[in-house]
């Protein structure tokens, strides 16, 4: 018996080792949970930081959109207050025409402004020069686009007229790379203001001028005159004091006027109903070639002189100055004042104008060949010259010194493909398609 308690001693051996082992085992899990613990502590720390700053961020940024929402407001307030402005000086202005039971205006004038103010005084002061004796019916407005302060105060300086602001806020998307925005921006005003004019103040027809013009003495004159012709025949779509081959070297007579197919702008005037049916297609830029597409003038024609009833004096503007030197400085303008009140201008309806140009074609020398300019400085009448197509055509001009440029087959000023101006005073050139000879009825040379 006395064997049995070593046994146990030796049981108890392994017995205590295993418990130690067992206590190891635990001591190190709950290290690792510790451990565990405190990486969770830690990042829960880390997570709650990060929060609080996005909290404060999100703060931050909700007070900027309040801000900015504050900013936004003030300035919807602000143009509602100038458009109240601007509508009160129209008010003003539109009384300022009716007062005393005056005449019904033949048409308004208006001034297309945007940020010279320099060339807008000069353009401002020939036309009252002007308009004034008239004032009654041609109404003088000045449309300006945008915000410039300094046409802005010049604009309002004067009583004689009435001041439109054109506010644009719409970004502007040109339609190809590299294109000026200027001319997207132009169309709109353009719409604008004639919108205005014909729609809100109800004009039968308006003149439009830009703010780098001077006027000729007998520019509304002319403009009456050609509001008759305008009523009288429907395939007159606009009358326009321009002549692009108006240099001094190619006109003589104060008194010609012509028909055209290609539109001249620069100073030119139309109907309401005209605007009825251009309003609601009008382009979103290059305004001025769009209405020398043929789809849109559709067979109509255009008034023009030959002795430019204004001058463009602009060198500066949205084209850069593009042409001026050549084509634009040399303009001569009109110093003879013309009765067009007592001038006959019926051989420019349709009915008769073919007939009166196709005779000053007929009885004009053919010419052909080489040298071309100087066999027409030899003859002592007019002459005329063939050309078969758009390539000679330019070649032509260019010897001459005309504008060579064509829009949608039409080349500058012509009618029926046919280009008049004058050599060495008196004496006129036609230069002549070789289709323009089948329509006017001239047999071919």
């Amino acid at each position: 018996m006395a064997r049995v308690p070593c046994d146990l001693r030796f049981l108890l051996i392994p017995a205590a080792f295993m418990f130690i082992y067992i206590q190891m085992r635990l001591f190190q899990t709950q290290s690792q949970y510790a451990d565990r613990l405190s990486s969770a502590l830690e990042s829960e720390n880390h997570c709650t930081s990060q929060l609080r700053s996005l909290i404060d961020q999100v703060s931050i940024k909700q007070s900027r959109i309040l801000a900015l929402e504050d900013l936004n407001n003030r300035q919807d307030q602000q143009l509602v207050q100038l458009k109240d402005i601007i509508h009160t000086f129209e008010r003003k202005g539109i009384a300022k025409l009716t007062e005393g039971g005056q005449q019904v205006p033949l048409a308004a004038v208006v001034i297309m402004a945007c940020s010279r103010a320099d060339y807008l005084e000069r353009t401002v002061q020939t036309v009252l020069k002007y308009q004034s004796p008239v004032a009654s019916k041609y109404p003088l407005f000045i449309s300006q686009d945008g915000s410039n302060q300094a046409v802005k105060t010049k604009s309002l300086s004067y009583n004689q007229l009435t001041y439109m602001q054109h506010l644009d806020f719409e970004p502007v998307i040109t339609e190809r790379p590299g294109e000026l925005i200027a001319y997207y921006k132009i169309a709109r005003h353009y719409k604008w203001a004639l919108d205005q004019l014909f729609y809100k103040h109800k004009f039968s027809r308006v003149i439009i001028l830009e703010d780098d013009m001077e006027i000729a003495p007998d520019f509304f004159d002319y403009f009456e005159a050609a509001a008759s012709l305008m009523d009288r025949d429907e395939t007159i779509m606009a009358a326009s004091s321009w002549n692009d081959n108006g240099q001094k070297q190619f006109v003589h007579d104060p008194y010609a006027l012509y028909r055209s197919d290609f539109f001249p702008g620069l100073g030119w005037m139309l109907k309401r109903s005209t605007w009825d049916e251009l309003s609601p297609k009008w382009p979103k830029a290059y305004w001025d070639d769009w209405l020398r597409l043929k789809e849109n003038h559709k067979g109509r024609q255009f008034i023009r002189p030959e002795v430019c009833r204004t001058y463009n004096f602009g060198e500066h503007g949205s084209s850069l100055g593009q042409f001026f030197s050549q084509y634009l400085e040399p303009i001569k303008l009109n110093d003879v004042k013309v009765d067009w009140n007592a001038m006959d201008l019926g051989y420019l309806t349709e009915g008769n104008y073919t007939k009166y140009f196709s005779g000053l074609v007929r009885q004009a020398q053919p010419i052909q060949g080489s040298d071309l300019v100087l066999k027409a400085q030899n003859i002592k009448g007019d002459v005329r010259i063939r050309y078969k197509d758009q390539a000679e055509f330019e070649r032509i001009a260019g010897e001459f010194g005309i504008f060579e440029e064509w829009k949608d087959g039409v080349p500058r000023t012509a009618y029926k493909g046919i280009v008049v101006f004058r050599i060495q005073t008196t004496r006129r050139v036609f230069l002549v398609g070789s289709d323009s000879v089948t329509q006017l009825g001239i047999r071919k040379s």
